[in-house]
């Protein structure tokens, strides 16, 4: 297989699922990445009623079939490792769409890693970045995390091959426990290879680090990639730094900002970006995931659509 691009379609969302199909398939691409589990809307993967109905499943699966286009990833992102109702409710969905993916033939889901509170008795996720300098509650406070978290992923990993998933795609995301290469690597290696990363550059871009880099210290364990953009905005990163707790809807005010393809790193740069991607052995599916609201939705599409062409390693 060769990259080949495909959407997230929760960027349509207003629109039905049929009308999402037709509307991708419009723009050249033939392959969709969608929600069906986790936090999102769920809008073109009603998961519970395909579960209970053989007929709704069947007739989905003919809409994909009749347009010639597939399923790139289930997506299923949240944090289920929060210890609360909500956190339950998470991750039941994405047990649930484990089930799904099977059901529709699916081998690839992406998701995120969980972040636990601070102990068994905190309702309130801790993401730790600091220097572990006050050894009195930060450091067991990691511990307790990681070993929560590698007991989480023991179980699941075991359904996921339950139902015929062969990789699972963990998006290094902030407030995860993985969220860079090395927490990557320290999940994966407690727990299976079956799990990998969904490479998401935008997230890396945002901590001031090197997706490019990251790519090369992730050999063998890129198992998705998100074809998404963020650009460090200059002239308030560098008075306030990169951390930032502004509502992404603030885009005059964040020291950074999810932007269309090529609105942060230019078109050489994404370049590289694709052929070093290949060269660690990844040579499937581009989600172009568009969450700049900087400008309208159909520029943003359209925008990276034609960044994503240019520069995707055929």
């Amino acid at each position: 297989m060769i990259m080949k691009l495909s959407i997230c379609t929760d960027v349509f969302a207003e629109l039905s699922y049929t009308e999402t199909l037709d509307k991708v398939k419009s723009l050249g691409i033939d392959a969709v990445e969608m929600t069906a589990g986790g936090w999102g809307a769920r809008t073109h993967c009603p998961t519970k009623e395909l579960l209970e109905d053989d007929g709704k499943l069947a007739a989905y699966k003919a809409e994909l079939e009749k347009r010639g286009m597939e399923i790139a990833a289930l997506n299923t992102s949240c944090n289920q490792l929060w210890p609360c109702e909500l956190g339950k409710e998470y991750s039941d969905s994405m047990y649930d769409c484990v089930v799904l993916a099977g059901k529709l033939g699916v081998k690839k889901i992406v998701c995120m890693s969980g972040l636990p509170a601070g102990n068994e008795h905190d309702t309130t996720p801790n993401w730790i970045t600091s220097s572990v300098t006050m050894t009195a509650y930060m450091q067991p406070t990691v511990e307790y995390q990681w070993k929560t978290t590698i007991a989480w992923w023991k179980e699941f990993t075991v359904h996921c091959k339950k139902h015929g998933i062969e990789q699972v795609a963990i998006e290094e995301f902030p407030c995860q426990m993985v969220y860079n290469p090395e927490t990557l690597w320290t999940l994966r290696n407690a727990v299976d290879p079956i799990i990998g990363i969904n490479l998401d550059p935008s997230h890396l871009i945002a901590l001031g680090a090197d997706p490019i880099a990251s790519a090369r210290a992730l050999k063998g364990a890129i198992y998705h990639l998100h074809g998404k953009d963020a650009r460090i905005e200059r002239g308030l990163a560098q008075i306030n730094g990169l951390p930032e707790w502004k509502a992404v809807t603030e885009v005059a005010d964040r020291t950074w900002n999810y932007v269309a393809v090529g609105c942060g790193k230019d078109l050489q740069w994404w370049k590289e970006f694709f052929s070093v991607c290949r060269m660690m052995g990844y040579n499937g599916y581009v989600s172009l995931e568009m969450e700049d609201l900087t400008m309208s939705t159909e520029a943003g599409v359209l925008t990276s659509i034609d960044a994503l062409k240019q520069t995707i390693s055929l």
